[in-house]
């Protein structure tokens, strides 16, 4: 890949800020709930509408459309050569049962901004850009699996929470479960999503733009300690075999290894249970949930083992048995360096000051990225909050991603030879 300077006339485009804030708040209305949020759960009416809404946008932008096996819509800006492979962004437009109105839709109308902006302006890409609407990015991500030909194979592993087979709900959104490997995707040079970033590091820096160095993987593993319940006034302390004790020193445990390690690793126990659970009875059984992330593998490796040293410890002192399953694990997800480096220069060139950082939410662009050159771009989230109605993100920080994101698929159009 080379580097050459994109043109005066190209430098100078820019997306419209209204249209793209009111596309962000018409989308919002598909869904809207009482309190302001939002609420379209994947292969629902609500999403089924939106999906209908986004693809009328797409084509009305100049694209044709398609929707693939897994229920993927997929516009397409044809390029000055057809057969070149595709500059692709997008995400989702699902939601958690109570969201806002920017996470994962920006980065779906950011990519069709894009594309009303280039079309309005004559300008063609020597390559076809595609916008991608991902299916199910909030559950299963079956959508951006299936693009990198990672879906399993046993349809009951996606079975709705209501009992919905997958099979049903990729045909009500116009997918099919049986041609589902024929989504794998093998011609995208490389995939940009733009995202709000969902937590408050950008705000507290006072950064309008966040440079992605990757995706961060994850281990899960489901705890149960096992000690005796027994009376909590007749039993002496030195008698007990407390599986809350054990419990609590192990939630101490994760947060210690967490904060002492060097390195930019999270790692939370946010379930936990007690059985009996009664104020006069000695716990004697705890289930609690550890969530670990870090854009290392080895480095991930490396704490897994600290804390398995440590539980064995624990279980040791407080007479305790603790059986440690692991239920999660994702592989994390590095972006190109040539995409990060275009969006630096981008951001340069557009006079916004930008910052790297690793992602610690799961994205379609972590599963894209196994098969492709990766690159994301972060705007702030207001308080670093998400996944509730209460997400904002002001009109100018989605208009400048969605600049950015335009003039860096100047630049990367001009990086891949087509």
């Amino acid at each position: 890949m080379t580097m050459t300077p994109v043109s005066l006339s190209t430098a100078r485009l820019t997306i419209n800020c209204d249209r793209l804030n009111q596309s962000i708040a018409d989308l919002a209305a598909i869904g809207k709930l009482e309190n302001g949020g939002v609420c379209r759960i994947a292969f629902t009416d609500a999403d089924l509408s939106a999906r209908n809404q986004v693809q009328a946008w797409m084509e009305d932008a100049g694209m044709t459309t398609r929707i693939d096996a897994a229920g993927n819509v997929i516009g397409r800006y044809e390029g000055k050569f057809p057969n070149a492979p595709v500059l692709a962004t997008g995400s989702h437009i699902d939601t958690v049962p109570v969201a806002g109105a920017f996470d994962g839709c920006l980065g779906v109308l950011a990519g069709i901004e894009v594309v009303r902006t280039l079309r309005e302006n004559d300008v063609r890409l020597d390559h076809p850009i595609e916008v991608i609407v991902f299916s199910d990015e909030e559950r299963s991500v079956i959508g951006s699996k299936a693009i990198a030909g990672e879906v399993h194979e046993d349809p009951a592993y996606y079975v709705r929470l209501d009992g919905t087979p997958i099979q049903d709900c990729l045909t009500k959104v116009g997918g099919d479960w049986s041609k589902i490997a024929t989504a794998k995707r093998s011609d995208i040079a490389a995939f940009v999503e733009l995202h709000v970033e969902q937590g408050g590091v950008l705000e507290d820096a006072k950064l309008p733009i966040g440079v992605v160095s990757g995706v961060v993987g994850q281990y899960r593993f489901a705890l149960k300690i096992k000690g005796r319940p027994n009376h909590a006034g007749t039993t002496p302390m030195n008698m007990r075999k407390d599986a809350l004790v054990a419990g609590a020193q192990i939630v101490l445990a994760v947060n210690r290894i967490a904060v002492e390690t060097p390195g930019d690793q999270v790692a939370t126990v946010g379930y936990l249970t007690v059985s009996p659970n009664a104020t006069n009875t000695v716990p004697g059984e705890v289930d609690l949930r550890i969530d670990l992330r870090d854009l290392s593998q080895s480095h991930l490796e490396e704490l897994v083992e600290r804390l398995k040293a440590e539980i064995s410890t624990i279980a040791e002192s407080t007479g305790t048995e603790i059986e440690m399953r692991q239920t999660l694990h994702i592989l994390p997800t590095l972006a190109a360096p040539g995409i990060m480096n275009a969006i630096e220069q981008v951001c340069h060139d557009l006079k916004l000051p930008s910052m790297q950082l690793p992602s610690r939410a799961g994205h379609d662009a972590q599963e894209i990225g196994r098969v492709t050159d990766m690159g994301m771009i972060f705007i702030p989230s207001q308080a670093g909050i998400s996944h509730s109605e209460e997400e904002y993100t002001s009109p100018e920080e989605c208009a400048q991603g969605t600049n950015v994101l335009l003039q860096t698929f100047l630049r990367l159009d001009q990086m891949y030879a087509h």
